[in-house]
């Protein structure tokens, strides 16, 4: 118990650090950095230490000793817009170009840190809690950007803990369970066209008396919301033999209903009535994942891995943000799809001490064209990853994992030209780029 208050203490101050990052979708996969190198292939099978308390919690009963596993990861998304004929309605109701900027690179190094602890209980019972963060969103744009009535900061971050025990079946099965404890919190904010506003709220002609005509005096709404809710996850590993393994694994979806407050500024008295601050709530599904992989030790040197994993986004059809009365803020249609991840990765052993990883994946967006927003603009990317392991002793390893991730060039059509926020139109360029680095220690 001494070992599991001091991880708890371990993790709380870890994860006072906040951390948020643009990923596919918005889940993120670098749950540790010894499966980067690999591009996370085999995740749900491999089972090469305490971080497999989150990719598949049965793997736990491979683990000899009680592990400890601390994970970092820096990453830097990069994202650039070019306009290419936003428009909006003009002062005389004709369409005029959007003003602005393309909104600078939209995002920033970000900190992802991964915290676990496996414990042996009996020679067949292991039990395990992990702390991290399966899903995180963070783009901002510059405050005078053309797209800034649809976007400027959207954050989400979450924060998951996540006890388990898994039991040895026989010496082929496996099996695990855990339960997941979540905190979400989002921060959403854009800039409001007041005049435009104004036009369909009061009428043209005591607006334009007043100076507030479109793109001429911007307001600004931040919208912030938080809860904590419960989820799970399940997996099975099934190894025939001792050169291969297959596991599976799953993770059930959280829901969560954020409730927060809603602040707007810089509001002139005639729109007062219709943007006031308040308090508002919104709900947050976030999918279930079921996730397959194999890994096969070929020889003395060579370990081959794949994995496939389904993500259930068609669950995250739209968002709504509510006031407390009832009454509608915000509804952006998402209708997101289902995904695939796909990836292959291998392993050598160039020594008793050193490992050398690499591996590739192709990762599915959720997004399609017709409903990409300014908040996420995403689209297919394709991993390509390498690492090492070295072996400072039996007992102690240093993982460092790199991982550069091609992104599809992404098109955007958000909007229309007469409603308030007007026509976003053009085109994103996309990349991240991924360092990490883990040490784990068995005693």
């Amino acid at each position: 118990m001494k070992l599991i208050r001091s991880f708890v203490l371990l993790a709380a101050i870890v994860f006072c650090v906040p951390f948020k990052v643009d990923a596919s979708g918005f889940a993120l996969v670098e749950q540790n950095a010894s499966g980067l190198g690999n591009s996370f292939a085999g995740a749900a099978a491999s089972a090469e230490d305490a971080s497999t308390v989150f990719f598949n919690p049965a793997g736990m009963t491979y683990l000899q000793d009680n592990q400890l596993v601390l994970a970092s990861h820096a990453i830097k998304p990069t994202g650039t817009f070019s306009n290419q004929g936003s428009q909006t309605i003009s002062a005389a109701g004709t369409p005029v170009a959007l003003q602005g900027g393309n909104g600078g690179d939209v995002g920033s190094w970000q900190w992802v840190p991964n915290v676990y602890f496996a414990k042996a209980v009996t020679d067949r019972w292991r039990m395990g809690i992990g702390v991290n963060s399966p899903y995180g969103l963070k783009t901002q744009y510059d405050a005078n950007w053309v797209g800034r009535y649809q976007a400027l900061t959207s954050d989400l971050t979450t924060i998951n803990i996540n006890p388990s025990i898994a039991f040895k079946v026989n010496d082929y099965f496996s099996i695990g369970a855990g339960v997941d404890y979540q905190y979400a919190q989002a921060t959403l904010s854009n800039a409001l066209d007041l005049g435009t506003i104004c036009y369909g709220v009061v009428g043209p002609a005591t607006c334009g008396s007043q100076g507030l005509t479109p793109q001429t005096v911007d307001g600004n709404v931040n919208v912030q919301g938080s809860d904590w809710s419960w989820g799970y996850n399940l997996g099975v590993i099934f190894q025939p033999v001792k050169s291969v393994r297959f596991g599976v694994a799953y993770r059930s979806g959280i829901h969560h209903q954020l409730k927060g407050n809603a602040n707007f500024s810089h509001i002139p008295a005639m729109l007062s009535p219709v943007l006031t601050s308040g308090s508002v709530s919104a709900n947050l599904d976030l999918p279930d994942t079921l996730s397959s992989s194999i890994a096969y030790q070929a020889n003395e040197h060579w370990e081959f891995l794949a994995d496939t994993t389904w993500t259930n986004w068609s669950s995250f059809k739209q968002l709504s943000i509510m006031r407390t009365n009832g009454a509608s803020l915000s509804n952006q249609p998402e209708n997101w799809a289902n995904t695939f991840r796909y990836s292959l990765g291998a392993s050598y052993k160039y020594t008793h001490n050193l490992k050398i990883r690499v591996g590739m994946a192709y990762d599915e967006s959720p997004v399609s064209t017709v409903f990409r927003t300014a908040r996420i603009p995403d689209n297919n990317r394709i991993w390509l990853s390498s690492g090492i392991n070295y072996k400072f002793s039996p007992n102690s390893h240093l993982d460092i994992g790199y991982a550069h991730i091609f992104i599809d060039n992404t098109s955007i059509n958000q909007g229309s030209i007469g409603s308030a926020v007007g026509l976003l139109s053009g085109q994103y360029s996309n990349n991240i780029n991924i360092v990490s680095l883990q040490f784990s220690q068995a005693f």
